[in-house]
Parts: structure tokens; sequence; C-alpha cells
């Protein structure tokens, strides 16, 4: 059993470490929280159709749902068909999905892997992990609902069913479509 001197050296130590981490973040102009109300950091990632190196700035002025993900993870191929669904209802209003794949896999590898799932939304890809670090991702998927202004509106950890009503009002609302209200 530990003894309460080791406990207290424990809670010092964490403490320190929690300030040299956050003296950290502070003092790096590269490193800053990703969160709601920050701005979207700027990111490359390769369209697995085109080829094309396409970046954040691509979609200024879009609504977006950026989805973050690898094709080897469960959760995020559970939550795809919600993804695709919210496309064919909002996609024709504004709305861009943007899946971007974390695949160690070739390009290649990741574009036959949508297609088998008929996905037609904006499939990316970044092999280099820069994109997991610059958007502090702790794991998969992860997804960040920005706004027109490159803003973060929300960001989820999970697989989610974005096309159901809750899910999806926040995207009306950015799109400036009428949101249904609860029935009474």
């Amino acid at each position: 059993m530990a003894s309460r001197g080791q406990w207290i050296t424990v809670g010092v130590i964490l403490t320190i470490l929690g300030v040299a981490v956050a003296a950290g973040m502070a003092l790096s102009p590269d490193v800053k929280p990703v969160r709601p109300g920050a701005e979207a950091p700027p990111f490359e990632a390769v369209n697995v159709v085109t080829g094309d190196t396409v970046t954040l700035a691509d979609y200024e002025g879009d609504v977006i749902l950026l989805n973050l993900w690898a094709t080897w993870c469960a959760p995020c191929e559970q939550e795809m068909p919600s993804m695709q669904r919210l496309y064919e209802e909002l996609g024709p209003h504004g709305l861009k999905v943007v899946a971007v794949s974390l695949d160690d896999a070739d390009s290649d590898y990741v574009l036959e892997w949508a297609t088998e799932r008929e996905l037609t939304f904006d499939i990316l890809h970044d092999r280099s992990g820069r994109l997991e670090r610059l958007y502090q991702i702790t794991g998969w998927p992860e997804s960040f609902v920005i706004d027109r202004d490159g803003v973060i509106v929300k960001k989820e950890w999970g697989a989610r069913e974005w096309d159901q009503p809750t899910a999806s009002a926040i995207f009306r609302r950015l799109l400036g479509l009428e949101v249904e209200s609860p029935a009474s």
C-alpha cells in the first residue's frame, strides 16, 4: 500500500508535468488547442479520386463536416453511411463532407475502400500523420463541424448518426435552412 508521502510525490510530479505541457503550448505558436470557438487549423491532404492536393482554404466559405478516420476503424466504417445520407440531403444546400483517411496504406487502397461503400463526398488522405497531430486527434473517428468563417463549432469523438434530426440540425442552422421544431 502506498504511503501518504508517495501520493504527494505523485501529485507533485503530475502537477509539474501539467504545468510543463501548458507552458509548452503557450510558448509554441504552432500548437493551439483545437476546440469549438477556435479557427480550424489549415491542412493539406490528397484527394484520392483526383490525386490533387487539397487544402482547407479550398473549402473557404463552406460549412464543413471534417471527419478524420481510418479504414481499419470499425466505428469509422459504422458512421460512414449516415455521413453519406447527410451529404445527399444537405450537400445540394452547400454542406461539404470531407473525410480524411489517416491510414498508412496508399491512396489507391483508401479509394477502393470508399468506392466499395459507395461514398460520394470528398475522401482525402493524409499518410504523413501531420493532420492527426495538427488536429490533436485522440481517437478514431474524430469529427469537426466548421462554419463558413473557418471556425470550429463542434468537435465530436466516436461514431455518430450524422443524419439524425438532432445531429443534422446544426448543419441546417449553419446553412441558413429552416430547422424543424420538435413536436410538442
